[in-house]
C-alpha cells in the first residue's frame, strides 16, 4: 500500500494500538514484520499509521501476540475495514487536520462527555456564536478561511441527531453562559439553543454556578469520546499550540476522574435548565 501523506488521528491511533499489543507480547518490530512477511520498515510504517493494514493481518498479528481481548481486536478490525468517506473529508486541504480529526472522532464515538469553561462547546454552538468565536482570532481570518470553519462546526452537529446517536453530556460553567462573544441577541439565541438541545433524549446539560464551593476547574475544558471499547477512548483538549488528542491509559483515567469531579460540582439537569432560563430572561 502507498504511504499516506497525512494520516488521520484515527489511522495513527490504530497503529499505536498495534504497537502496544506487540510490545506487550515482548516482540520487536522486526519480529512482527517476519510474521507478516514484510520488511521491518513497512511494519514500522503500519504502526505509525502511514501505511494501511488489512483486517486479516490485524487478526494474524493479534493471534501471534496472544491477545485475549477479542472485543478490542474486533474494534481494531472495524477501524481498518470502515472505509466509508466521511463528510469531513470535503474539508481536507481547506481546514487544519485537527478539525477533520475531531469530526471523525465524534462520528465514531459511543458517548461524548464535554466540559466547557471558556466557550460553549462546539456541538452546542449556534452559527452566529461560532462565527463570533472564529472572527476573534488574530491574525484575523479572511472570509475564505472563516466561513469554512463555521460551516464545518455546524455540520458536526449532525452526530447528535442521527440514528444511533451517541449520548452527549455537557457540563458548562456559568461564566461560559454569561460571556457575550457577540451581542445580546446572539447570547439569548445561544442560551435558547442550549435549552432546545437539552430536550433531546441523548443530550444532558449541567451548569456549574459561580456560587458553588470547591470548584477550581477553570482549566478543565475537554472532550471525552468513548470508543467501541474503553481502551479506545480518546480525549481532545485545546492547547495554546492547537488541538491535542490523548489516549494513554493513565491520561484517560485522569480525564475520567476530572469529568466526574467537575460534574459533581454541577446542578442537576432540571435545575440547570431552570438556571439557563433565568440567565436568558436577564438578557
Amino acid at each position: 500500500m502507498p504511504a499516506r501523506m497525512q494520516p488521520s488521528a484515527r489511522q495513527v491511533r490504530l497503529g499505536v494500538e498495534l504497537r502496544k499489543l506487540r510490545e506487550a507480547a515482548g516482540l520487536s518490530s522486526g519480529d512482527a514484520a517476519g510474521l507478516l512477511g514484510v520488511a521491518r520498515a513497512q511494519m514500522s510504517q503500519m504502526e505509525a499509521g502511514n501505511v494501511g493494514i488489512s483486517g486479516e493481518r490485524v487478526r494474524r498479528l493479534a493471534s501471534h501476540y496472544v491477545c485475549p481481548d477479542t472485543e478490542l481486536i474486533d474494534a481494531l478490525v472495524e477501524m481498518v475495514t470502515d472505509r466509508a468517506r466521511g463528510w469531513w473529508e470535503d474539508y481536507r486541504g481547506v481546514l487544519p487536520l485537527s478539525f477533520l480529526d475531531l469530526a471523525e472522532l465524534e462520528h465514531h464515538s459511543t458517548f461524548i462527555q464535554v466540559i466547557g469553561t471558556a466557550h460553549v462547546p462546539g456541538l452546542l454552538q449556534t452559527e452566529d456564536y461560532a462565527r463570533a468565536v472564529f472572527a476573534y482570532w488574530r491574525p484575523e481570518l479572511p472570509e475564505s478561511e472563516l466561513e469554512p470553519r463555521v460551516e464545518h462546526r455546524m455540520h458536526r452537529k449532525v452526530v447528535l441527531g442521527r440514528d444511533g446517536a451517541p449520548s452527549y453530556s455537557a457540563v458548562l460553567h456559568e461564566s461560559v453562559l454569561r460571556t457575550r462573544v457577540a451581542d445580546r441577541r446572539v447570547a439569548r439565541a445561544q442560551l435558547d439553543s442550549i435549552l432546545e438541545e437539552s430536550e433531546h433524549p441523548n443530550v444532558t446539560v449541567r451548569v456549574v454556578p459561580f456560587d458553588v464551593d470547591g470548584f477550581a476547574g477553570a482549566s478543565s475544558a475537554l472532550v471525552y469520546a468513548g470508543g467501541r471499547v474503553p481502551a479506545l477512548d480518546t480525549v481532545q483538549r485545546d492547547t495554546p499550540y492547537g488541538s491535542a488528542f490523548l489516549d494513554a491509559a493513565a491520561q484517560l483515567q485522569s480525564m475520567r476522574t476530572l469529568f466526574r469531579k467537575v460534574e459533581s460540582a454541577s446542578l442537576e439537569p432540571a435545575r440547570s435548565r431552570d438556571f439557563i432560563h433565568y440567565l436568558a430572561k436577564e438578557l
